[in-house]
């Protein structure tokens, strides 16, 4: 498994819709390109960080190499960002990831 750690300063007032564009980006990469979907977060200083899992980076690279993905979409998410800040990209060694147990009521 490979995975990037994006990190982005959102221009103020589009917050919530790049975090709908991110999910629709994260569909039509789970879907259509083997992605293992993606985890969107806010950081303490409100900066977006997100976490996005592929089954290489060769998969990841043919999403990014499209060119028919929705043009309005790519652009909305261009202008909501204000900053990209540095990221990682991460080679998995081994996930011990489990699914949290349900809230007690």
């Amino acid at each position: 498994m490979f995975v990037v750690v994006y990190r982005m300063r959102i221009r103020p007032g589009h917050e919530a819709q790049y975090a709908r564009d991110w999910a629709d980006v994260t569909r039509v990469a789970v879907s259509q390109f083997g992605s293992g979907g993606s985890s969107l977060f806010r950081d303490e200083n409100g900066d977006f960080v997100a976490i996005a899992r592929w089954r290489s980076r060769e998969d990841r690279q043919a999403f990014f190499d499209r060119s028919d993905f929705d043009p309005v979409l790519r652009e909305r998410q261009r202008e909501a960002v204000l900053e990209h800040l540095p990221g990682m990209e991460l080679d998995l060694i081994d996930d011990l990831w489990a699914d949290l147990p349900p809230t007690p009521v």
